[in-house]
């Protein structure tokens, strides 16, 4: 038995500071997602609060998706228009509700995403989605001259992404390990989890786009084809931005 000798002391235990884990922030939102909320908010606010009726509606006009444009029914309205409206209706919304709901549904499916690819991957992710749900709002509304905004075709590609890697089972201390390894497109459509997933996600856009089941605090029409199309582009064209092989 070993004996303390003479001035020495007792090792002191460690501060209970130093040992305890610290509490996760009640929101932990990737910085990505953080810039592009505070971006759409302040867009809706500046149109909202500092632009004329008549201003505000030459905003929509300029960089909303009009499908006529890609028909070739608006030549000489802004021409160059039919290049980056497909981009910039998705900065654009129709009112407060269709903004936060939109917000809610980017940090519920676009965190996970940003966490894994980076700001730089997700920023393309999202122009991919967006220009995905131009292309289905297109084919469906092919010479329509009514204007489609919003950032749900976005959202719903985080969404298609997520779905590549969310559905793996594979958790770190209870939470979703957003680095595990991303299924392949044949595991995906396989998938029990994912399938049933997608049934009632397509059911509830079809249902609400339609018109048969109405959303509360809102009189803006869904477009359930631009959801549809930016989700197949985030889980068709995951893999381009992930930086990790399919399992």
């Amino acid at each position: 038995m070993s004996q303390q000798l003479p001035g020495e002391h007792e090792p002191s235990p460690a501060p209970e500071s130093a040992v305890r884990p610290a509490p996760e922030p009640v929101f932990n939102l990737p910085g990505f997602i953080v810039v592009l909320a505070a971006v759409l908010l302040l867009i809706h606010a500046a149109r909202q609060w500092l632009l004329s009726p008549e201003t505000d509606r030459w905003v929509i006009l300029v960089f909303s998706f009009i499908p006529a444009r890609w028909s070739g029914q608006m030549d000489g309205f802004w021409p160059m228009a039919e290049y980056w409206s497909p981009f910039s209706y998705s900065l654009l919304h129709g009112d407060w509700m269709h903004v936060m709901v939109n917000l809610l549904w980017l940090a519920a499916f676009g965190s996970p995403v940003a966490t894994r690819l980076g700001p730089v991957r997700t920023t393309f992710l999202a122009c991919i989605a967006s220009l995905g749900g131009a292309l289905a709002h297109w084919l469906a509304y092919q010479g329509e001259l009514v204007p489609m905004i919003g950032a749900s075709a976005v959202v719903s590609g985080f969404m298609g992404a997520a779905t590549r890697f969310a559905f793996t089972g594979t958790r770190i201390r209870g939470k979703l390990n957003v680095h595990g390894p991303a299924l392949s497109l044949w595991a995906s459509l396989t998938n029990p989890g994912i399938v049933i997933f997608l049934l009632v996600w397509f059911a509830l856009n079809a249902l609400f786009g339609s018109g048969i089941v109405p959303i509360a605090g809102s009189a803006m029409p869904i477009a359930w084809q631009a959801h549809m199309g930016g989700f197949v582009a985030g889980l068709l064209l995951f893999p381009l931005f992930d930086r990790r092989q399919p399992a």
